[in-house]
């Protein structure tokens, strides 16, 4: 089955952890071992190999670099500027890959329905490009205005304003506070744009205003429920509901603490804790119960998110393994049409609608 993710920090695992994201898992981890500098070392599940294996054609791929004022104890840049160079080179990251014909980018109607008509042609997956649609997480790298402008122009299409703790724009997960001047300017941007709000990160106070404020295509890229494992990273019931009023998808993520509670970091592991793709269906079956029906889930890994298969469902080797999740949905009553939906059926409805 034809699958759509809808966050990989793509760009950052190849630039930042110096992962040849074109060679097999296996090869990436094998040079990893012994590493230590960063905490999944030797247990990558992601490659574009690995995509194209489990048919995963397209993604939400990201650009990401924090800025840290003298005060933030979060690692991140000492300045916007440097913020917005490192997301250039994750630019070019992509860039590359596309002149490598490994990856096209996905910036509108035509190229969607191109990219889908490709890969569904019935030849081999193996030799075509994996289609990204480029988002920002954390909108700290944007200087100014005219810097969303020029990154609207190389295709940014979606952007997350805040990432973790205090940001230029907003605040995000474990902190709080409303946006700024600087906040409410760059969604009416953003609005103005067309560029896709992604909600994922906004702190609650940050997360209510800028719905109010906000009138474009809202979605989540990557998030789970706060009713089954309590932290502000996760949505409240009251948060889920106004996004499906808004006909937002939320994808759901894969990483561990974010799917069992009690997960304790460097100590926890997925099989002690049980955590396999099930929790993932149980936190997109709450949603559904909270929408009345299957058509505001999809699939937002973050597999290679700052963690691998040392903080990701224990019955998961690759990213491949997504194509378990339809059997598993199966099993807990949804029907081929509702799989449809979950597996690629909602992003791409949302993304025709945003787009036309």
């Amino acid at each position: 089955m034809f699958i759509i993710d809808a966050h990989l920090d793509l760009s950052m695992n190849a630039m930042e952890w110096n992962r040849d994201l074109r060679e097999t898992v296996g090869l990436i981890n094998e040079r990893e071992k012994g590493m230590t500098d960063k905490p999944d070392r030797g247990n990558a599940v992601v490659s574009l190999q690995e995509l194209r294996k489990g048919n995963i054609g397209l993604v939400v791929a990201t650009q990401i670099a924090r800025y840290v004022a003298t005060d933030n104890p979060l690692p991140g840049w000492h300045s916007p500027q440097q913020a917005w160079a490192q997301t250039q080179g994750q630019l070019a990251w992509y860039k590359t890959m596309e002149a490598e014909g490994q990856m096209t980018q996905i910036n509108s109607s035509e190229t969607l329905e191109k990219h889908l008509a490709l890969w569904n042609d019935g030849s081999d997956n193996a030799k075509k490009p994996v289609g990204y649609i480029l988002s920002l997480e954390g909108a700290d790298s944007i200087i100014g205005i005219s810097h969303l402008e020029k990154a609207f122009q190389y295709g940014l299409r979606a952007l997350g304003p805040a990432h973790y703790g205090p940001g230029r724009y907003a605040n995000g997960t474990d902190s709080s506070g409303l946006m700024n001047n600087n906040g409410l300017e760059l969604l009416r941007k953003m609005e103005e744009m067309n560029i896709i709000l992604d909600a994922t990160h906004l702190c609650d106070d940050a997360f209510w205003q800028a719905m109010d404020h906000f009138k474009g295509a809202v979605w989540a890229s990557h998030n789970n429920c706060r009713a089954l494992v309590n932290h502000n990273r996760q949505f409240s019931d009251e948060q889920i509901k106004l996004l499906v009023e808004r006909g937002a998808v939320i994808g759901g993520a894969m990483d561990a603490w974010m799917m069992v509670p009690g997960w304790v970091r460097n100590q926890s592991t997925p099989l002690q804790m049980q955590c396999g793709l099930d929790k993932l269906i149980d936190h997109m079956d709450h949603i559904c119960q909270i929408a009345g029906n299957a058509l505001h889930i999809g699939i937002g890994s973050d597999l290679d998110g700052a963690f691998g298969k040392e903080q990701c469902p224990y019955d998961l080797e690759t990213i491949a393994d997504l194509q378990k999740i339809p059997s598993l949905l199966q099993k807990r009553g949804y029907s081929p049409e509702d799989i449809n939906n979950i597996m690629h059926e909602n992003w791409m409805r949302f993304l025709r609608k945003a787009w036309n």
